[in-house]
This record gives structure tokens, C-alpha cells and sequence, in this order.
């Protein structure tokens, strides 16, 4: 079987930080995304769950827009933010 180069591009820390857990599991990179890549193919999904970020939801956003209003007409309580 012939290999294909394939590059990737990840921020700093995030490619420190999957370089540092690959160490640990004392596999490299390149065989993470293999797995990731092999995983794919033979279960023809993503082999985790990916959801967008739930505060982005239009139904919250809705919900955001429709309380920036409230506080625009002046219909909003001033609280303090108590910190633990």
C-alpha cells in the first residue's frame, strides 16, 4: 500500500497539546490521524459525537435579541455579579 501525504493545519496550541497526549499514549501524530482517518473509513462516521456550541442555537440567540431589546427600552434590573 502506497502513502499519501496529507498535511493539516491546527493552531499552536492545539498541536502542542495533541503532540504532548500522543507522547503519553506513546503513538505520534501522524498515527492519531491514521486511526482518526481508518476509523472513518470503516464506520463511514465521524467516531464522535460533533454538535455546534448549544449558545449559538437560534433559539437562544432569539432569546438574547429579545433581551437586549428589553434592556434598550429600559426594561431591565441592574444586578451585581457576586463572584465564589
Amino acid at each position: 500500500m502506497t502513502s499519501t501525504l496529507v498535511n493539516v493545519r491546527l493552531d499552536e496550541n492545539t498541536k502542542k497539546g495533541m503532540s504532548e497526549v500522543c507522547s503519553e499514549l506513546g503513538i505520534s501524530m501522524s498515527a492519531a490521524f491514521n486511526i482518526f482517518a481508518k476509523t472513518v473509513v470503516r464506520e463511514r462516521r465521524i467516531p464522535f459525537e460533533v454538535t455546534a456550541d448549544p449558545f449559538y442555537s437560534a433559539e437562544n440567540m432569539n432569546r438574547i435579541r429579545h433581551a437586549a431589546a428589553q434592556l434598550d427600552a429600559g426594561k431591565g434590573t441592574e444586578h451585581q455579579l457576586i463572584e465564589s
